[in-house]
């Protein structure tokens, strides 16, 4: 799954994904310095694998991961061509959620390119230009669907019903992300690949002294409201922390955390709420040499959760030995659950749960 970071240039985007990769990513105080997009993959923190390997003991163990790709700041006019508008936007259409950085902070030696903070027009002008994208994009289909829906093909009027009202939405400065759609529409909706249909979450990118005060920034209450419209979540950060805690050894790391009051880094909250905006869950898979994090979509079933892992697992799939990641914990061994009698068989229609410790049969 990728998640792309989005914002105006200098709001802190590259330092964020330096943060979350190690990756390096060339960070400089003037726009356009990132032109192609960096891409970086990163573990998603889940404190289950440490436990699991306490009483398991394995050679490896492997976290599940996302790839984050920091991609140019845009300006306003992007949908016209404006700044990098064009690549800014194809590479938005490549990830599957954004998280739109935004500038939360006031610093004189840090240059805005609007000249003076304001978050909540830095959204508002991102949002604009990629719903001008999505018209255009729209126009174009709308034209080809209304002749083949002459024809009165049942599956041609069905998205032309869809296509309108996206283009309804998006008059109105709404994006297509606000709309419901049942299953068959959100089919055609996803091969539409619009802009605005991405799912998002709003990082509030905040000085050190805001982090250390603890104090409620105006800036924050400001995109908290704002965003409380479409239901987005909001995760404030300090970028430049975040990158410092990245270089640091694990002890130092908690002394940092300590003495600015954190529990964790911002960046796990990112990721996790990353991961919960994607409505993605994670099960494990526990044998002697290797304990495994293994990401699916919530509601997958037991021989498509088999087949993340290979597709002679699903393809051959004859049932998934399951335990709860709690029951196994409590009884401290996979020797003890199954002495017990509480390793699960499931079969086919078995919906893969969050926590899920499983061990597939196959036969190919």
């Amino acid at each position: 799954m990728k998640i792309g970071i989005l914002g105006f240039p200098n709001v802190g985007k590259s330092t964020l994904f330096n943060a979350i990769t190690k990756a390096g990513a060339e960070c400089a105080n003037y726009p356009f310095c990132t032109i192609e997009p960096n891409v970086g993959v990163v573990a998603v923190p889940d404190t289950r694998l440490g436990k699991l390997a306490e009483i398991e003991h394995p050679e490896k163990i492997t976290p599940t991961t996302i790839e984050f790709v920091d991609i140019a700041g845009l300006v306003k006019g992007a949908s016209h061509g404006e700044g990098l508008g064009n690549k800014f936007l194809s590479h938005i259409r490549e990830v599957d959620a954004v998280a739109h950085v935004v500038r939360c902070f006031d610093d004189p030696n840090v240059v805005h390119v609007d000249g003076n903070v304001d978050p909540i027009r830095d959204i508002e002008i991102i949002n604009l230009e990629l719903i001008f994208a999505d018209l255009e994009t729209l126009e174009k289909r709308l034209e080809r669907v209304r002749k083949q829906a002459k024809s009165r093909d049942k599956h041609c009027l069905a998205e032309l019903s869809v296509l309108k009202r996206i283009k309804e939405a998006l008059e109105q400065n709404l994006p297509a992300r606000s709309l419901e759609f049942t299953p068959e529409e959100q089919e055609i909706v996803k091969h539409m690949f619009l802009l605005t249909s991405k799912p998002v979450i709003y990082a509030a990118n905040i000085s050190e002294d805001d982090l250390m005060s603890g104090e409620e920034n105006v800036y924050v209450k400001k995109v908290e409201e704002y965003t409380a419209k479409e239901g987005a979540d909001v995760i404030a950060i300090c970028a430049k922390i975040e990158a410092e805690l990245a270089e640091l050894a694990e002890e130092e790391r908690k002394e940092l955390l300590a003495e600015y009051g954190l529990e964790e880094p911002g960046l796990d909250r990112l990721i996790k709420a990353g991961y919960k905006l994607l409505s993605l869950i994670t099960f494990f898979t526990l044998e002697s040499k290797e304990i495994r994090a293994w990401t699916i979509s919530n509601g997958t079933k037991a021989p498509q959760a088999a087949g993340k892992i290979h597709t002679d697992f699903e393809r051959g799939f004859i049932r998934a030995e399951v335990v709860d990641y709690d029951v196994l914990m409590a009884h401290g061994s996979q020797q003890a659950v199954r002495e017990k009698g509480l390793l699960r068989s499931e079969g086919k229609e078995y919906v893969v749960k969050d926590g899920d410790v499983i061990l597939f049969r196959f036969n190919v």
